[in-house]
C-alpha cells in the first residue's frame, strides 16, 4: 500500500483502490517487441502493487505511437525514424529509454532470384504491415534506391503473415525491421533455405535523404545460420505518455534497467541496454520521472 500510495494512486485506506492500467503497444507476437513487453509486463506486476500491466499485439512502431499519444496505451516501442524530427512537439509522448538497435532484414529463399536490393524491381515484396516502422524505413529505402512506387509490386503484410507468403511462394522477398534475433525469421531459416540480403550501403543515402539517425550494423552467421550481411539500423524506444506520474515512470525505468537480465532471457536485445546508451533518446525528450532516476543512477 505504501508504494501506491507514494505513486499517487490510491485514494484512501478504507476504500478498494482501482488497479492502475499500464498496456504496453508491442507487435506481432512472433517479434521482439511482444516478447519485450510480455517480460517487461511480468515483472511490473510482480513489483509494483496496484498496477496491472498487459500487453497489445499491434503493427508495431507508427501504431504504437498512435496509441501511447492517443491515450489507448501507456507503454509502447518504436523506431526513432517513426517520431517526429528534432524541433517539432509531439506533447503526449515522452521516452522512458532508447532499448536496443532495430536491424532492416530483407529475407528472400536461397534459390530464388533476389540477391541484391535492386533485383526487387517488378517483384512482389512485402514492405511491412501499415502502421509499422518497418514500412516507414523499406518505403524510405525503396525511395532512395529509385524503386518507389510501382517499380515494385507492394504488399502491407506483418511478420506471421510474411513468412507464411514467402514460404507458400506468394511474394518474392519481405521486409522486417526487428531487434537481433528475430524469432520468426529464425523459425523460418529452421525450415527454409533462406538468404539475406546486404544493405549496408544504403546507410548513407538514407541518412542523406531520411536524417541521422540510421547507422550500418551486421547480422552475423551465429544469427540465422546464413551467410552474414551489414544492414540499415536505427535506435528504438520505449515511449510513455506524458501525463503519467513521475514517481509511476521512475519505478519503471528504475525495473526497466535493474531487470535487464530477466528481460534479456527472455530476448537478448534487452541485454544490450545500460542507463549510459538508454538517455540517448533523440528526437524524445525523456519523461521527467525516467530523467529523475537516470539521474540518481549518475550513468
Amino acid at each position: 500500500m505504501l508504494l501506491v500510495s507514494a505513486l499517487g494512486l490510491a485514494a484512501c485506506r478504507d476504500e478498494p483502490t482501482e488497479p492502475v492500467r499500464i498496456r504496453i503497444a508491442t507487435g506481432s507476437p512472433t517479434a521482439v517487441y511482444h516478447a519485450f513487453g510480455q517480460s517487461l509486463a511480468t515483472i511490473l506486476n510482480r513489483e509494483l502493487p496496484g498496477v496491472r500491466a498487459s500487453v497489445v499485439v499491434t503493427a508495431a512502431s507508427a501504431q504504437n505511437v498512435r496509441l501511447v499519444g492517443s491515450g489507448e496505451a501507456e507503454l509502447g516501442f518504436t523506431q526513432a525514424d517513426v517520431l517526429p524530427p528534432r524541433g517539432s512537439e509531439h506533447p503526449a509522448v515522452l521516452a522512458v529509454a532508447r532499448v536496443y538497435d532495430d536491424l532492416l532484414h530483407l529475407v528472400t529463399t536461397a534459390g530464388g532470384p533476389v540477391r541484391t536490393l535492386a533485383d526487387l524491381r517488378g517483384r512482389r515484396v512485402s514492405v511491412g504491415a501499415d502502421g509499422s516502422g518497418t514500412e516507414i524505413t523499406a518505403t524510405r529505402l525503396l525511395e532512395v534506391a529509385q524503386l518507389g512506387g510501382d517499380r515494385v509490386r507492394q504488399e502491407h503484410l506483418g511478420l506471421d503473415d510474411s513468412l507464411a507468403a514467402l514460404r507458400a511462394g506468394r511474394i518474392d522477398a519481405f521486409f522486417f525491421s526487428g531487434g537481433l534475433p528475430v524469432r520468426g525469421v529464425v523459425e523460418l531459416a529452421d525450415s527454409t533455405a533462406i538468404r539475406m540480403i546486404d544493405l549496408g550501403d544504403w546507410t548513407e543515402p538514407l541518412r542523406r535523404g531520411y536524417g541521422q539517425v540510421y547507422v550500418t550494423r551486421d547480422i552475423p552467421r551465429s544469427v540465422y545460420g546464413v551467410d552474414p550481411v551489414s544492414t540499415v539500423a536505427n535506435p528504438n524506444y520505449l515511449i510513455v505518455r506524458a501525463d503519467l506520474p513521475e514517481a509511476l515512470v521512475r519505478e519503471v525505468t528504475r525495473l526497466l534497467m535493474e531487470r535487464r537480465e530477466e528481460l534479456a532471457a527472455t530476448h537478448p536485445a534487452a541485454g544490450r541496454m545500460s542507463p549510459r546508451s538508454a538517455i540517448a533518446t533523440t528526437p524524445l525528450p525523456l519523461h521527467p520521472g525516467a530523467a529523475d532516476w537516470y539521474r540518481s543512477t549518475k550513468p
